[in-house]
Order: C-alpha cells, then sequence, then structure tokens
C-alpha cells in the first residue's frame, strides 16, 4: 500500500465489532458517523501526529433583542446591591417553574441510535399530540414546595393557563407558606404568558408585597434571560 493514503477508522466507544474498526484506502472510507472518530494522515494509529476528527453539535441558543442587554445588566446590578446588604439574600428566593412530563415513552431522538451496516428501515409511531403531565414547583435554600400537577376536577392532565395558575397559588402555593416565614422570602418566575396577567402580578403581590421578580412586577424578570430558573 505504498503511496496510498490511509484512514482508520475508530469508534470512540470500546469494541470488538469490525464493523467500527478497521483501515480503508481513501476510496474506500466508509462515511463518518457519529460518536466516530478518524485518524488521518496515517497507516498505524499508534503513531504520533495522527488527527482525530468528532462530531461537533451545534449549540442553540435563545435569540435575544437590542433591549435585552440593558435589562440583564439593571438586573444583575439590583442583585449585586442587594446581597451587598444580604449576603446570603440569593438563599431567601423562591425559584419557581413548571416543567412537562411525556407519558408515552417520549425520549430525545438524539438518544437513539442503531449501528448497522444496512439500514433496518426501523420506524417509530408517535402521536401528533402526546399525552404530557405538567408539574410545578418552587425550591429555595431551605426546602421545595411541591410538586404540584395540574389537572381538572375530572383528574385529567391539563396544561397551565392564568386561571388554572391563579387556582394553584390561592389553594396550593399560598397555604404551603404558611408553613414557613413569608416575611423573608422572595418569590420569582419567569416570563410565561400564564404567570404575568394583572390579576396573577396583583395576587402575588397581596403575599410578596414588592419581593416579587417577574415581568411586570416590581422587580423586572429580564426578558429571554439566560439566568436560573427551573
Amino acid at each position: 500500500m505504498d503511496g496510498m493514503q490511509m484512514y482508520t477508522v475508530l469508534s470512540q466507544e470500546k469494541t470488538t465489532s469490525p464493523y467500527f474498526q478497521g483501515v480503508y484506502s481513501r476510496d474506500t472510507l466508509p462515511p463518518l458517523k457519529e460518536n466516530m472518530c478518524a485518524i488521518v494522515n496515517s497507516d498505524d494509529s499508534s503513531q504520533p501526529g495522527t488527527r482525530c476528527c468528532q462530531v461537533i453539535y451545534s449549540q442553540f441558543v435563545l435569540a435575544i433583542y437590542q433591549n435585552d442587554h440593558q435589562a440583564r445588566r439593571r438586573f444583575v446590578e439590583w442583585a449585586q446591591n442587594e446581597i451587598a446588604v444580604v449576603p446570603d439574600f440569593h438563599k431567601r428566593i423562591l425559584y419557581s417553574d413548571e416543567a412537562h412530563f411525556w407519558l408515552n415513552g417520549y425520549v430525545n431522538k438524539q438518544n437513539c441510535r442503531i449501528w448497522s451496516e444496512d439500514n433496518p428501515q426501523m420506524y417509530v409511531e408517535t402521536p401528533l399530540h402526546p399525552e404530557k403531565l405538567t408539574v410545578w414547583c418552587a425550591l429555595w435554600a431551605s426546602g421545595i414546595i411541591g410538586p404540584y400537577f395540574f389537572k381538572n376536577d375530572e383528574d385529567h392532565n391539563v396544561t397551565v393557563n392564568g386561571d388554572r395558575y391563579r387556582a394553584m397559588i390561592t389553594n396550593y402555593f399560598i397555604p404551603e407558606l404558611n408553613n414557613h416565614d413569608v416575611l423573608e422570602l422572595w418569590f420569582q418566575q419567569d416570563g410565561a404568558t400564564c404567570h404575568t396577567a394583572h390579576a396573577t402580578i396583583d395576587l402575588l403581590k397581596d403575599t410578596f408585597g414588592d419581593r416579587l421578580i417577574s415581568r411586570f412586577g416590581p422587580v423586572n424578570w429580564p426578558p429571554r434571560s439566560c439566568d436560573l430558573t427551573l
């Protein structure tokens, strides 16, 4: 094989399968697949000077707008001032949010891979709108309130809207707060529409006063914030 540029294709995972390891000429080099490593320009992968290539995924981040930077800066400066006065201020914030859990066994397709020389033509059927359960909780340095499951009177899973969110606050969250020193706690929520209706903000202000971090609240939660939320 003198004069022929050689490639060694190795799996990043330990395996003895001949499908994942071999030496190929340029013309017979199989296409690189995810989680594979190509050692280039060497007929012996143990030799120095080889080059390793691997699949690199793009990172998707939330688009931000021109005024978002100023809003974030104002929020950071406000938080720094609070911590300067009360060093453990961050421990007094109730961080809250909802999460969705799919009930049909849905998993991230990026975690489902089949290694094979032939395409098995495998299909996995999924419903157009799979059933999901929406769960809310609030946590802070001293504990957690929740989880709370959003269900209707017939015990069916439902999504969150303003009315259901306020019902949760009135019937579940505020009674749970009676077990804690509310005067020392701040409440944080993100800018979801169900969180920020005027009736919702007024309801939260009745309990927390100015100790509310929220869009349209006394302390504005920066739009599209990358800071901590659940």
